[in-house]
């Protein structure tokens, strides 16, 4: 009969199990969200919904910082206009825009802030920079050092920014950029995909809609008030058109979030829709303030 090995000094099987198990259990542990000191209010909803004026007076209210994803879009389908490039070609327009994330021509400042330096630019790029919503003045979007915060709000660029979104490399180059830019708190975020895609973790979500004849009516007066000579019929079909073409891409499509908060302000004032937001941000920021206590 074979003795029993003598155990040997240090030898420890009970203790090196316990530990392995221990290592085991840490893996399996789920991976907490940071804890942000003030919340990320993500705003996604259609187009005319009221989603940038809304976000704006909210972000006044709350004293936050305003970050206009949306503009960022605008940009890029401008500045591909701009090149020549179809917006339609997917390969073209993402490595246009990984070229604008990388070299950072393309700059969203606010009023208060001067101008981008003279120097000469051979590239667009782009750096979205949060803007304070104080002030009425918002943000200036400049573009190869040329202001153009106008040129973007036109029907065929709003148009153009649905077309460039839906290409995959397009929204990859950019999401980084948008998370880069809320990521801390504090930040009101409108757009598409904020809620589902760039921070599906944000501690408020909204889906802010309005039925397409509403939104429609509402386009075509902030148009006519431009100038513009587009009819209403016009402004519908293109809320139609932008619809569709939100909804039914393949990548990151236009939905309400998990725990989105729904408004309707088919029968709301701007201020009823901000007071009724608001009021649901600072529930949140009552329950944070209580559990940092």
């Amino acid at each position: 009969m074979s003795k029993a090995r003598p155990k040997a000094k240090g030898d420890r099987p009970h203790r090196r199990f316990a530990f392995s198990n221990a290592r085991f259990q840490l893996h399996k542990k789920p991976v907490v969200a940071p804890v942000r000191p003030r919340p990320i209010v993500a705003i996604d909803g259609p187009a005319g919904a009221g989603k940038s004026s809304i976000a704006r007076r909210l972000a006044q209210a709350l004293e936050f910082i305003l970050v206009d994803t949306g503009a960022i879009y605008r940009a890029v389908a401008l500045a591909a206009l701009r090149d020549g490039i179809a917006w339609s070609d997917a390969a073209g327009l993402s490595a246009l825009t990984e070229e604008l994330v990388r070299d950072q021509t393309l700059v969203f400042r606010p009023v208060s802030t001067p101008p981008p330096s003279s120097r000469a630019a051979s590239r667009s790029q782009v750096v979205a920079e949060p803007r304070p919503a104080e002030g009425a003045g918002g943000v200036r979007v400049y573009l190869r050092e040329e202001d153009v915060s106008d040129a973007i709000r036109t029907p065929e660029i709003a148009l153009g920014a649905s077309s460039v979104s839906v290409h995959p490399g397009v929204r990859a180059a950019l999401l980084e950029l948008q998370r880069a830019a809320g990521r801390e708190g504090g930040v009101v975020l409108e757009g598409r995909d904020i809620g589902t895609v760039v921070f599906p973790d944000a501690e408020v979500k909204f889906f802010l809609t309005a039925k397409p004849e509403v939104r429609a009516r509402r386009r075509f007066e902030e148009l006519a008030a431009k100038g513009d000579t587009s009819t209403f019929d016009e402004t519908l079909a293109d809320v139609h058109r932008r619809d569709a073409q939100d909804t039914q891409r393949a990548v990151a499509p236009l939905r309400r979030a998990e725990g989105a908060i729904l408004v309707d302000s088919s029968e709301m004032t701007m201020d009823e829709a901000v007071t009724f937001m608001f009021d649901a941000v600072a529930r949140t920021l009552r329950a944070l303030s209580a559990s940092q206590t």
